[in-house]
């Protein structure tokens, strides 16, 4: 990742983070967590930016189709939209907001080039002349992301944009940025407010790293 990741979102340094003590924790996680990544009062506050820029950079939209991917990114959406609708009505945009939920499922071979399907809609072709915006939790390597906005844009949307709540600075990434970023975040484990391990902690209404305990617990509990 070569481009100013501090001029696009707020970057989150290595290895730093918030004794889970200071927080609000469900018990059934309190010992199988390292430390609170990104409090939750901090992901609303970014998200709410995250939605007048989004709104800003729309010309000429009377109706924005949100593509949100499961299973994931159900609350980074809800809360970006639910900050979008506000910021319309506040400002007296004239602009809907279509709400569709999608997966993203992806088949690698053994050169790591691919294809992805869309599952969800099943006719792409209604994107034809839509502004496109597609909500992600997170972007670890970028690869599938890549795959799928090329897949979209045989469909000849009027634009096609990417917000993503979290983006993993790793060196697996294949250089995707996508348009709107929340955090760049160490290339720790993270989970929280929608992201999972094996259908654990989305419930958790933070971003925290979990640890070595946590990783052996739940991966021995949903197996």
């Amino acid at each position: 990742m070569t481009e100013d990741l501090s001029k696009k979102c707020l970057v989150i340094p290595d290895g730093k983070g918030y004794d889970i003590k200071m927080f609000n924790i469900p018990i059934k996680y309190t010992n199988f967590l390292d430390y609170v990544l990104i409090p939750n009062g901090l992901i609303k506050d970014r998200t709410q930016k995250l939605a007048v820029d989004i709104l800003g950079s729309l010309d000429n939209c009377k109706q924005l189709v949100v593509l949100c991917v499961l299973k994931g990114g159900y609350k980074f959406c809800s809360e970006l939209v639910d900050s979008m609708e506000r910021h319309i009505c506040s400002c007296e945009i004239n602009m809907s907001i279509k709400v569709e939920f999608i997966r993203l499922k992806s088949y690698q071979n053994t050169e790591s080039t691919g294809d992805v399907e869309v599952i969800g809609l099943s006719d792409l072709s209604v994107l034809s002349g839509k502004h496109i915006l597609i909500v992600e939790d997170i972007i670890d390597t970028g690869k599938t992301m890549t795959y799928a906005l090329k897949l979209l844009e045989n469909y000849s949307p009027a634009k096609v944009q990417c917000a993503s709540l979290l983006l993993k600075r790793t060196p697996k990434s294949c250089g995707y940025i996508p348009d709107f970023i929340g955090f760049s975040c160490p290339d720790s484990f993270v989970l929280g407010y929608g992201l999972d391990y094996n259908e654990y902690f989305r419930d958790l209404p933070h971003i925290a790293v979990i640890n070595d305990e946590g990783i052996k617990q739940f991966e021995e509990v949903g197996q």
